[in-house]
């Protein structure tokens, strides 16, 4: 019974995955190779997420299978939702190779990967427009444009200029890297998920799904297929 790793990666161009396949031995020198030297003529490699099974011949097949109509031919790049393939791969018997399980167990990966899918079918669900976040005090309105899953706020735009100690670190990297010190967007910024964007506005941790709203006034959340408590944390 041979085992082996199986291993999903992000790529630079966002919903294109790769899920491939390698000796545990080699695994460490495969992720080099592919996050230098990209696959395919397409770069940005990144791992997120591999685990040692046994017969992982057969379960890369099965993959192939399930994620079949995905798949660019002839290649081991999927046009898929990357949360959806961790999920289905932190749910195999084995033991984790990446990340460390030490720093996050596979029933956490595994629960990240499903709120985070579940966070992107919620995102599809949103119609291409643009909304809106205000605030009386301090006075701010930005604008967060939806176009083809994408969520964007542009550049010329005026956000908090200030951080709080509640915002995610993530988000205050993008910050720096895109906020002048008057609060002026300097580039076009990309968002993964509507709080993420509020964040990003107004310099605090808050519900994106209740922030952003229509033009005539109504919250993004009545666009949300799978409404519960978990709307109401940072994701």
């Amino acid at each position: 019974m041979s085992t082996g790793v199986l291993y999903v990666m992000s790529t630079v161009v966002s919903g294109l995955i790769k899920i491939g396949k390698t000796t545990t031995d080699r695994f460490d020198g495969r992720m080099y190779e592919l996050e230098h030297n990209g696959y395919r003529n397409v770069t940005g490699l990144r791992r997120r997420f591999a685990i040692e099974v046994e017969d992982y011949d057969e379960k890369e097949r099965m993959l192939d299978d399930i994620f079949s109509k995905a798949r660019v031919p002839g290649s081991e790049l999927f046009a898929l939702d990357i949360n959806l393939a961790i999920e289905l791969l932190s749910s195999f018997e084995g033991r984790q190779i990446y990340p460390k399980s030490s720093t996050e167990s596979k029933s956490k990966v595994f629960d990240d990967a499903a709120k985070n899918h579940q966070e992107h079918t919620d995102i599809q669900s949103i119609p291409e427009s643009t909304y809106y976040l205000d605030r009386k005090r301090p006075p701010l309105h930005v604008e967060m444009v939806v176009d083809d899953d994408m969520l964007t706020i542009r550049a010329g735009q005026h956000v908090a200029a200030n951080d709080s100690t509640s915002i995610d670190k993530g988000v205050r990297e993008l910050r720096r890297s895109n906020v002048g010190t008057d609060g002026t967007v300097r580039a076009d910024v990309r968002f993964s998920s509507p709080s993420q964007a509020a964040a990003f506005a107004t310099g605090h941790s808050c519900n994106g799904w209740a922030q952003w709203k229509t033009a005539d006034g109504q919250p993004i959340n009545v666009f949300r297929t799978h409404q519960n408590s978990s709307s109401q944390s940072l994701h």
